[in-house]
């Protein structure tokens, strides 16, 4: 694969990580500066690179930058006598996205609890369904914490 095909597909990645992260409530434009960051062999942006690499807006790329700073999903440097801030990945431990699927989990297993307990008629067909969501939710968080454990006593 030629220089130029290899970049060719990793922008068409950024395009569709960018339409991922906008069927999960992302902006658009914020998926797509996760997918720069991510996906490009240069791992450092300033501001004005991202808005020329993604033909966006300098108002868009401000605010999408501000709300993955503040999500915790990527960070600046900055190098001494350049004023320009450099954008990257945050770096993360290699389980922290691992624990961000279980935090959510967590959550809607809370919710389901919640919903159960509120039921009249635990025997109900939809209590029942949410009584076997809970067990399962419970036993899927279980095996992350096991499989972090077992994946730790490989290295």
């Amino acid at each position: 694969m030629t220089t130029e095909e290899r970049i060719k597909q990793q922008k068409e990645l950024i395009e569709f990580i960018g339409c991922q992260y906008d069927k999960e409530g992302f902006q658009p434009i914020a998926g797509r500066i996760l997918g720069l960051l991510t996906i490009m062999d240069k791992e450092q942006y300033t501001f004005d690179e991202i808005i020329e690499e993604l033909k966006i807006s300098k108002s868009s790329a401000s605010n999408a930058l501000r709300t993955l700073e503040l999500q915790g999903f990527i960070e600046y440097v900055t190098v001494p006598g350049d004023r320009k801030r450099y954008f990257q990945i945050k770096s993360l431990d290699r389980f922290s996205l691992i624990d961000e699927h279980r935090n959510k989990l967590n959550r809607s297993l809370q919710f389901l609890k919640k919903a159960y307990d509120l039921k009249a008629d635990k025997n109900s067909r939809n209590a029942l369904s949410l009584s076997h969501f809970i067990d399962i939710l419970n036993f899927f968080l279980e095996k992350i914490e096991e499989f972090k454990k077992d994946y730790e006593s490989r290295k």
